[in-house]
């Protein structure tokens, strides 16, 4: 049954509302350099009194140049005695007062971490998140998902405590700020969503979605695709089907243009999409405009921004610069100082500029996700553009698929290892090889010079059994919520797990 042609009261107001927001945005992307100019000072200002603004002399910081003399560039484990700091409870540590949360995430090296969120830092990213939709609002002019139910496929909302500050996964603690508006119109119950196995999960919120009239669905790209595929194989139909007015989806956190001709066959049709560049960091991103690509960096949320050029990232002393110095197609590591506490910190992500007026980004991978074992550089955007363009050549469905070196094959020449997971294995794997190898040239110079030099040989693919990459996940204990699969890796511990059976209880 489609949605009534009557206008809620809710679809009514959301487009003067939208226009409103959009002409307020309008104000401090015009200015760029002064919004973070002024967002750099009230950052400095705020925490000159706290341990870290004392230790780094922010009394004396009156310029970007300062602050670089002042402050480093860190990442978590450079930052962690300070935040240990505030999780044994003492306040007035990297901000004013304490956190409200702690959004804890997975660390590679040091166990659990702990990433500070404090009020005003938590008030901007529920705002970024609604403003994501109104500014979809006021350049569609499309209203009518505000009349049905809205699923997003996250963490548990259950929160631990400790030493007074609450903590969970950052997508758990953003369900405890759905707009009382939205309250009605929000699936899955709460009950189903503090499941915490995730396959579990998926099954339940499909017996309670089923026979809704969803309108607006949102999740990480791999986990929303297990819903659909669940739907499709529980019901015998797509999922545009099954919800026939779902008209938009929402996402984040991988790009979802290999996922894209995947999804377009699970839904049976094309629907509108929103992509959000959230993190545990910050909000930092979303997408501006329907058909242009790259998100808008937004630059009046509490987040002053850096980048470092990627090439000379593990240089010593690498120039740091402000918006005002990038360039459009450079490959940057981007910095952020945030109203969280977070100084000049590392959050890992690469980036590229798409467009200088308004400041628009695409995610083109991790600092610490590439390919370099022969110095071929070869980093997520371009494994992902190979990938698309070759699921479209060959209209081949992928599920999941990550790259890995072989530095010791059995014969031959080292190569680059392919791990892909199809809907349905193709036959003709060979030119699948071929075709995506020489999209890589085409993309990656190092990467050409090492074929034609004879110090690589040509890409192989290892085609991964149906449910194998959420088999590796479950086995590492990171199915479902905000985890995903790295599509590069310098070394093999994906790639050998990924190639011995799993046995899955």
């Amino acid at each position: 049954m489609k949605l009534p042609e009557i206008t809620s009261l809710k679809a009514l107001l959301a487009k003067p509302f939208a226009k409103q927001v959009k002409k307020k945005m309008k104000k401090w992307i015009s200015k760029p350099f002064e919004t973070q100019e002024k967002v750099f000072q009230n950052l400095i200002s705020e925490a000159t009194s706290t341990k870290f603004g004392e230790d780094h002399d922010f009394v004396g910081i009156n310029s970007h140049e300062d602050f670089v003399k002042h402050v480093p560039i860190r990442d978590y484990e450079a930052l962690k005695p300070y935040v240990e700091l505030i999780v044994a409870g003492e306040k007035d540590i990297l901000w004013k007062g304490k956190p409200i949360y702690f959004a804890k995430t997975s660390g590679t090296t040091s166990g659990a971490k702990y990433i500070p969120i404090t009020d005003v830092s938590i008030k901007a990213q529920v705002e970024a998140s609604r403003n994501a939709i109104l500014l979809y609002v006021n350049e569609t002019g499309n209203t009518r998902f505000v009349n049905g139910k809205m699923i997003f496929l996250q963490g548990s909302p259950i929160l631990e405590e400790k030493n007074g500050i609450k903590l969970g996964r950052l997508s758990g603690i953003s369900a405890h700020y759905v707009p009382k508006y939205l309250q009605k119109n929000r699936l899955p119950s709460w009950e189903t969503n503090c499941i915490e196995d995730w396959e579990t999960k998926v099954d339940a919120i499909i017996d309670e979605t089923l026979y809704e009239d969803m309108t607006i669905i949102a999740g990480i790209p791999s986990w929303v695709q297990m819903y659909f595929e669940k739907i499709n194989q529980k019901t015998g139909k797509t999922v545009g089907e099954v919800f026939k007015n779902f008209n938009l989806f929402i996402y984040g956190g991988v790009n979802f243009e290999p996922y894209r001709t995947k999804f377009e066959k699970l839904i049976g049709r094309k629907v509108d999409s929103i992509e959000l560049y959230p993190a545990s960091e910050g909000f930092f991103a979303f997408q501006y405009k329907q058909n242009e690509k790259g998100m808008l960096l937004l630059l009046n949320s509490g987040i002053f921004y850096e980048f470092v050029k990627a090439d000379d990232f593990f240089n010593e002393n690498p120039k740091r610069i402000t918006i005002k110095e990038v360039k459009l197609g450079v490959n940057y590591v981007m910095i952020i100082s945030t109203n969280a506490g977070l100084w000049a910190y590392n959050v890992g992500d690469t980036v590229e500029f798409t467009s200088l007026k308004p400041f628009k980004i695409i995610v083109t991978g991790r600092i610490k996700h590439f390919i370099s074992a022969f110095g071929e550089h070869v980093i997520g955007k371009e494994v992902e553009l190979a990938m698309q363009e070759a699921t479209k050549h060959f209209n081949v469905n992928m599920t999941e698929f990550t790259v890995a070196p072989q530095l010791n094959p059995a014969q031959g020449l080292p190569y680059h290892e392919w791990f892909i997971e199809f809907e349905k294995s193709p036959e003709n794997i060979e030119e699948i090889e071929v075709f995506i190898d020489a999209t890589m040239q085409t993309q990656n110079s190092y990467y050409l010079d090492l074929i034609k030099g004879k110090v690589l040989q040509p890409l192989k693919i290892n085609i991964i059994e149906k449910g194998g990459f959420n088999n590796y996940m479950s086995k590492i204990g990171k199915l479902g919520g905000q985890n995903k699969i790295p599509r590069l890796a310098n070394d093999r511990k994906i790639a050998d797990i990924l190639t011995k059976p799993i046995k899955v209880n």
